[in-house]
């Protein structure tokens, strides 16, 4: 379903950082994208290049650099009459999303089971431990940074740094779904049984059952989030790509 388009284009509510005088196009983009994703900026959300960089106290320029990139990466979408908008998630681009991370981190899950030294299981099981010390406080804030902890030292196991570089990519894209998942404490005690399992599995060198397990688990969270929104429970109207 498609976003409808939100004409009230002031940026007085939307608090920007102050700025180095370095590569402002690029702090622009990273800042405006942080929003977007973490869904301070409203999908229909029009982006005004003169609004943003009054409200920034810089000139259009890196302004409209940062909205070219925005706008490359799947962030805006270009208007028939001109400018741009903020960019709404679908419910197929997240089952899209979904699918591919399940096939990227199984198999960066199963290089990490035939690829780790020993010593390097520590810190995801102090990660497991830690994200069950917020769980039992049912503070469920600081989970979805553990969770996204474990996964990137998990991953970082592969050896491999552009896959792990194209996992990264596609986690940032959903961070709003991640927290839809961690806030619920069935799926969070639920998650960090699968990460228990899947680490006994590596320490086996079981490659192929980590393969297993990592798609399952993340399939499972593609499997909530989808019954979530359908129920109503959940809008994705600050969900973004």
């Amino acid at each position: 379903m498609e976003k409808q388009e939100i004409h009230s284009n002031r940026w007085d509510h939307f608090p920007m950082r102050s700025l180095k005088k370095e590569n402002l196009g690029n702090q622009v983009f990273e800042q405006v994208k942080e929003m977007i994703v973490r869904g301070e900026i409203p999908a229909g959300k029009r982006m005004i290049e003169s609004e943003i960089a009054e409200s920034m106290g810089i000139s259009r320029t890196p302004v409209r650099e940062a909205v070219h990139k925005l706008e490359a990466e799947g962030f805006l979408k270009p208007l028939p009459k001109g400018g741009y908008v903020v960019r709404g998630l679908e419910i197929s681009d997240i089952e899209e999303t979904f699918e591919i991370r399940s096939i990227l981190e199984s198999f960066a899950s199963y290089l990490a089971a035939t690829r780790h030294n020993d010593e390097e299981i520590l810190p995801l099981e102090e990660k497991i431990e830690e994200f069950q010390k917020y769980l039992d406080r049912h503070d469920l804030k600081e989970l979805t940074r553990i969770n996204t902890e474990f996964h990137e030292l998990l991953y970082a196991l592969s050896r491999s740094p552009r896959l792990v570089k194209m996992i990264l990519n596609l986690r940032d894209e959903i961070y709003f779904l991640r927290k839809i998942i961690l806030n619920s404490i069935d799926m969070a005690q639920l998650s960090n049984k699968n990460h228990i399992e899947i680490i006994k599995a590596i320490k086996k060198r079981e490659a192929k059952k980590v393969e297993r397990l990592v798609r399952e688990h993340v399939l499972r969270g593609k499997k909530f989030v989808i019954n979530e929104i359908r129920k109503g429970n959940v809008s994705i109207d600050h969900c973004y790509f």
